[in-house]
């Protein structure tokens, strides 16, 4: 496993958060998303153009700004 920011991951690659370091709202709006340290998210697509991510956790696809994902560490498997 190598540690890196889930923006950094490419589409069909899966990994496992290890924290999240963001502002309060933002970590407690990821928290009601379902991002929590130790799930699986599998990243789906990368919009072009520095566009929004889409990554998958369980079975719930959620598209998030690339500044966003850039404060979600993840393990990839």
């Amino acid at each position: 496993m190598s540690a890196t920011t889930l923006a950094a991951l490419h589409p069909g690659d899966i990994a496992t958060i290890a924290s999240i370091h963001a502002e309060e709202a933002l970590h407690l709006r990821l928290l009601a998303l379902g991002f929590r340290t130790g799930k699986q998210i599998e990243m789906i697509r990368k919009a072009s153009f520095s566009g929004p991510l889409q990554v998958r956790i369980g079975t719930t696809d959620v598209m998030l700004r690339r500044s966003e994902a850039a404060k979600i560490s993840v393990e990839k498997l």
